[in-house]
């Protein structure tokens, strides 16, 4: 008798955390890790080179896990997947100029948005997702930059992209879902501070992408709204975005890495990485509890909830910028650089 194979999608977030737990392992202890260091610069926040290619382990476990789950993902969200994975490892190794990362996440956005939105949705809606997706592909990238953050935010943002079409009746997608959770989860074993290793561009590349091109998907079968993944991810998106006009306004080149964001700022002023990433982690699951909640609420409820994280966001922005301005100015008087 041939088993079914449906029964065995409930092991597939299993199949993700061993799969990625092992291969975190083998690669932190292999020779492949001297390969691509994160050596520390005047814009880090670590002390000691730290080998950057744990997403490697990450993307390994989602693939293992979906390939049981059987989601229907559509062929362009595997095509951007394995470009960007691609190009990732490159940067990782080698480094790739900005213009062809930039190009690399335009077609692999373009990849998944137009084939689900350009006939329903028309040319001007599919082009500001792509700007959409590019950005959050690039805003995961960039606040992948403290122990532990970007692991827990890909636990805590999958993890109720998967509650959320568990409680849809969507079962293979929101165990897909949970399969990239799970794989984060591993990880993290391996990347809270002190982080032994970091997932690098192979890794927040990708997950950045794949954030966007879900819930692009969910937004498009009419699972939830479009406001659900932007705050699900909020965390990511309000600091980055935030951080990324505040450094336009000031005329500077907002392309160069820095150490700008409010969870740098957090460590720089003391707090450290674990208490960064566990304050961190508060809000993240309180933006996807909140987000997962509303789904199922009217309009107006709905709208008074989003406001409510716009004012919480800004309150949480200002103390962290006062305290900054107070840090900023201990640091002058004791001629520290």
């Amino acid at each position: 008798m041939v088993p079914d194979p449906a029964r065995f999608q409930w092991l597939s977030p299993l199949v993700s955390f061993g799969t990625a737990l092992a291969g975190s392992w083998w690669l932190l202890h292999s020779r492949i890790s001297r390969l691509a260091l994160d050596h520390p610069n005047r814009r880090s926040l670590h002390a000691a080179p730290v080998p950057r290619i744990g997403g490697l382990a990450i993307l390994a476990g989602t693939l293992a896990g979906v390939a049981v789950a059987s989601p229907s993902w559509p062929v362009g969200l595997w095509v951007g997947i394995g470009m960007l994975l691609a190009v990732g490892a490159l940067d990782d190794l080698q480094g790739v100029p900005v213009p062809w990362r930039l190009l690399a996440h335009f077609v692999a956005a373009g990849a998944a948005a137009m084939p689900l939105l350009l006939d329903e949705y028309g040319l001007a809606v599919t082009a500001l997702v792509v700007l959409a997706t590019v950005w959050m592909t690039n805003a995961y990238n960039f606040m992948d930059g403290s122990d532990g953050l970007a692991g827990g935010m890909t636990v805590a943002g999958f993890g109720f992209y998967g509650v959320a079409w568990w409680l849809g009746g969507s079962q293979s997608l929101a165990l897909a879902s949970f399969c990239v959770a799970a794989a984060a989860a591993a990880f993290l074993l391996f990347n809270f501070h002190p982080a032994r290793i970091f997932m690098g561009d192979a890794g927040s590349v990708p997950l950045g992408f794949l954030a966007a091109a879900l819930g692009i998907i969910g937004w498009q079968r009419g699972d939830w709204p479009l406001w659900f993944p932007a705050l699900v991810f909020s965390p990511f998106v309000v600091d980055a975005t935030v951080t990324l006009l505040r450094r336009l306004a000031r005329g500077e080149k907002a392309w160069l890495a820095h150490r700008e964001h409010y969870y740098q700022r957090l460590v720089r002023m003391g707090f450290g990485h674990r208490n960064t990433a566990l304050a961190e982690y508060a809000v993240m699951v309180a933006a996807g509890a909140a987000a997962t909640w509303s789904i199922g609420q009217g309009p107006v409820l709905q709208l008074w909830v989003g406001a409510a994280w716009v004012v919480l966001y800004g309150v949480l922005m200002a103390l962290v910028d006062r305290n900054w301005s107070r840090h900023q100015a201990i640091e002058r008087d004791s001629g520290l650089p």
